[in-house]
């Protein structure tokens, strides 16, 4: 397994060097070519999500198909505009200097994948990779092993496999890609693993872009019209159950409200819940199973504590045969169990609830920062609480999940729950350098920069700081003999 990696290494960065991959014409050609995989084998990947993670076929297009198509063709519209230098700024007292800002692809870079979304997840940092002007390697996740198999068969027969490679394996072959150096490393996953990736791509100074997880908040205010309260629960029971059974980075993680109306929220999750995935959610084929008994036995791992069993009020029923948890709603919890101090990833809700909703910033900030807080408010003086005195990859309000379908929004997190961005022309960037070109002439001379010093020459350089426009006109009128 070394020699194939070293092998394709090899080759990618002699296709690199070649310069193929630089051409927008080549960038263009295999996105095109991207985009008809994923349209024509969509029924096969329909199928391949069934078998990973039992995702409805709808499920499968809204958070996988139609993310990578939707993303393909926004990059495809704004490409000559992305790849075009942007002209910097200089000082007057430079003039006719000319900057700008060139954007040139970082090289051979290594993605790794996330088993909970292995369509989208994989093939969205590829197409800024490829946008950018790299070779990659894509390392899509053995533990959705269909989808997997789906991409290494259909990649090499749609694009160049001399610039984009597909590798699959466990963690043997990630220990082995993780021992070269590669121009960038993307990951997506867990925190634990995010650092074996950074400790491996500090050996060779590698930039990474980490996209890890954590516990996401969501702040449901006193919303005083019934209808945009009942309109709140059914965004957050989407936002919490829809994408891929509570198996999502940015899905809900818990809910903090305030006591006095919490009966009536938790009624209207159960009411709305029944309404979404009926009496028998197993049985309605739209939520996802548990990827693997591994997961299963981690989240069923979070309810063994007794105090944590008894404050179920809703659900509580597994399937470990067929790996499917219905929507469990918790009450207050103990805070110092784990289910409050690790990332649920799975279909258990517990609801926090706090004597003022105001109290839900303090709550926030005595944990890890999370990848987003999602709050329901029509309170303007809250928000701005929440933006100025909380930290988060993002903030959305009064909604759920949609700010990662949003292309000119950068997607990403800070402090524990990652760091880096992409989507969009952030994904371009996250994959490209910025070079500075600057283009001086020979004429004028400014003799003031040159020794030998005397008293003028200081005037001259203090106000060409601190007045560039100052600097301009001692240019113009020829102080150079100085």
């Amino acid at each position: 397994m070394t020699e194939i990696v070293e092998e394709t290494l090899c080759e990618l960065r002699q296709t690199f060097k070649s310069g193929k991959t630089k051409s927008v014409a080549w960038r263009k050609t295999q996105l095109n070519a991207l985009r008809q995989l994923v349209k024509d084998n969509e029924e096969k990947v329909f199928e391949a999500l069934y078998q990973d993670l039992g995702k409805h076929p709808i499920e499968s297009y809204r958070d996988e198909v139609g993310v990578v198509v939707k993303t393909i063709n926004h990059t495809l519209s704004n490409l000559d505009k992305w790849v075009a230098p942007t002209k910097g700024k200089l000082p007057l007292l430079f003039f006719p200097t000319r900057g700008e800002v060139l954007p040139e692809p970082l090289g051979v870079v290594l993605i790794f994948a996330s088993w909970n979304f292995p369509i989208s997840l994989a093939l969205d940092p590829v197409i800024g990779a490829i946008a950018a002007g790299n070779a990659v390697v894509l390392k899509p996740s053995d533990q959705a092993p269909a989808c997997s198999s789906l991409i290494a068969k259909t990649i090499p027969q749609y694009m160049d496999p001399k610039a984009v490679r597909i590798i699959e394996g466990g963690p043997q072959i990630c220990e082995k890609l993780l021992q070269h150096k590669w121009d960038k490393i993307f990951f997506t996953g867990s925190p634990q693993v995010g650092r074996v990736v950074m400790t491996a791509a500090a050996k060779h100074l590698t930039p990474v872009t980490l996209e890890l997880g954590g516990k996401c908040p969501v702040i449901l205010d006193s919303l005083s019209n019934p209808s945009d309260l009942k309109v709140a629960i059914k965004r957050i029971v989407s936002g919490k159950w829809g994408p891929c059974s509570g198996q999502a980075c940015i899905g809900i993680d818990y809910m903090l409200v305030e006591e006095k109306l919490a009966p009536t929220v938790i009624e209207l999750l159960k009411k709305t819940m029944k309404s979404f995935y009926t009496e028998s959610p197993k049985d309605a084929n739209c939520m996802a199973r548990i990827v693997n008994k591994h997961h299963f036995q981690r989240v069923q791992n979070l309810l063994k504590d007794p105090l944590v069993e008894a404050s179920i009020v809703h659900g509580g029923s597994l399937d470990e045969e067929n790996l499917f948890i219905e929507p469990i709603i918790l009450l207050d919890p103990p805070l110092d169990a784990a289910i409050m101090n690790e990332e649920i990833f799975g279909p258990l809700l517990p609801v926090i609830t706090l004597k003022n909703i105001q109290e839900s910033i303090e709550f926030i900030n005595e944990r890890p920062k999370p990848l987003t807080i999602y709050a329901f408010t029509k309170d303007e003086n809250f928000k701005k609480k929440i933006l100025s005195e909380t930290s988060s990859g993002s903030v959305t309000f009064n909604d759920v999940l949609i700010q990662f379908l949003c292309d000119d929004l950068p997607f990403g997190g800070v402090g524990s729950s990652g760091f880096g961005r992409y989507h969009g022309k952030f994904s371009f960037d996250t994959f490209s350098h910025e070079k500075a070109v600057l283009r001086a002439g020979f004429f004028p001379e400014l003799e003031a920069r040159y020794p030998p010093w005397n008293n003028f020459k200081m005037t001259f350089i203090k106000l060409a700081y601190d007045l560039d426009y100052f600097g301009l006109f001692l240019l113009l009128v020829g102080l150079k003999r100085f």
